[in-house]
């Protein structure tokens, strides 16, 4: 199982990877992220990195990637990682990617999703969802939570990974 773990902060170089297939030649990004706390991150961005709302990033902006925190990785510093879902920071809205139970629960149980009518559901290719969305990896745009523990929000959006 996918256990999504997100680290924030500024891109401050972005450069090509070579993976050593040539078919994936100019295809896979290197993207250096460094926090706050000048902790830095390599992020391998491939062509299935799912980047949300399509945005386009630069170095200089402000963003969080998610990675799978069970992969192997390589014992190499600066930490690099695989890329699956990149969100540009925005006021607009947060993200959590994560899995959610049959109580639309975080598997981290600090967010718990009500669904209105409002909320859109869809898929990573911006087709609409209309499957059941408990007990999977859901990408989840949201504004305002309660303070209870868990804290509950109405999503705007979210994004199903079927994979």
């Amino acid at each position: 199982m996918i256990k999504f773990k997100p680290f924030s902060g500024i891109v401050t170089k972005i450069s090509g990877f070579f993976t050593g297939d040539t078919n994936l030649e100019g295809c896979v990004k290197l993207m250096e992220v460094t926090n706050g706390n000048k902790e830095v991150v390599n992020f391998v961005i491939t062509p299935n990195t799912y980047f949300i709302n399509n945005v386009i990033v630069n170095v200089g902006d402000i963003v969080t990637g998610f990675y799978d925190a069970n992969a192997a990785t390589p014992l190499i510093y600066p930490p690099q990682f695989k890329a699956i879902v990149m969100a540009k920071n925005t006021k607009n809205y947060n993200v959590k990617v994560d899995y959610f139970n049959e109580l639309l629960e975080s598997s981290d149980g600090t967010l718990r999703l009500n669904i209105s009518r409002n909320t859109k559901l869809s898929l990573i290719n911006g087709q609409n969802f209309t499957g059941r969305i408990t007990d999977r990896n859901l990408i989840v745009l949201y504004g305002p939570t309660t303070r209870s523990i868990p804290a509950q929000t109405t999503p705007y959006k979210i994004i199903v990974l079927c994979k």
